[in-house]
């Protein structure tokens, strides 16, 4: 399985661009935002993070695909918005024209109107998908440039358990994202969710303190 590849950017369309990584050239498919950051790439190097999937009808043609992103965060971002019922890789790819942190914030927050604006995504999808994945995107919500931060890719866990802690120990999702997020960036280490929640309470007050 192909999971990245990297080589000049020969051309760039629609919903794909070629790639050539000597001996060969590769059609990658890719989603509009993808597209946009790669429009003043062509005639240079570039890698891009890749899905391998079998476009048709097992009944009839089958034809393999390679599908790319410029982070890893956006793979995984799109597998994950691929496993809810009635999505498949055709339509999300068509609706990721925003940047995946967008999209999560939107989920996470159970903007339905943002989501059904999406290429392909209609009111009963977009409410499919907040249901499926709103307690799965918090990392995603958190990303920096694009990429999800080391400490929050190795502490995943932990990242969602205190996202989890927060909505119950009554914050808002919106209130409880921006906490995780001073939290991730003061780059202090997390053993586990109680001492991560500590540590945002203790950030917190300092701010509280220092605008009174």
């Amino acid at each position: 399985m192909i999971s990245k590849i990297t080589g000049q950017l020969i051309s760039l369309h629609t919903d794909f661009a070629i790639i050539s990584a000597s001996p060969f050239e590769y059609e990658v498919l890719i989603p509009e935002y993808t597209r946009r950051q790669l429009q003043n790439e062509i005639g240079k190097t570039v890698s891009l993070h890749t899905i391998y999937s079998i476009d048709g009808n097992p009944q009839g043609k089958l034809t393999p695909r390679l599908i790319g992103f410029l982070t890893q965060a956006e793979r995984e971002f799109f597998d994950l918005f691929c496993s809810v019922d009635g999505v498949g890789t055709r339509k999300a790819l068509r609706a990721m024209v925003r940047p995946v942190k967008e999209i999560a914030i939107a989920i996470e927050e159970k903007d339905e109107k943002f989501l059904s604006g999406l290429p392909g995504i209609g009111n009963a999808m977009s409410e499919r998908i907040v249901a499926k994945l709103r307690r799965k995107v918090p990392k995603f919500a958190l990303l920096v440039g694009g990429n999800i931060p080391n400490d929050v890719e190795q502490q995943t866990d932990i990242v969602s358990e205190t996202y989890e802690a927060l909505i119950a120990l009554g914050h808002s999702e919106s209130d409880a994202r921006h906490l995780l997020d001073a939290a991730i960036k003061s780059k202090n280490k997390f053993k586990d969710s109680a001492e991560m929640i500590q540590i945002i309470y203790t950030i917190n007050r300092n701010v509280k303190q220092n605008l009174e």
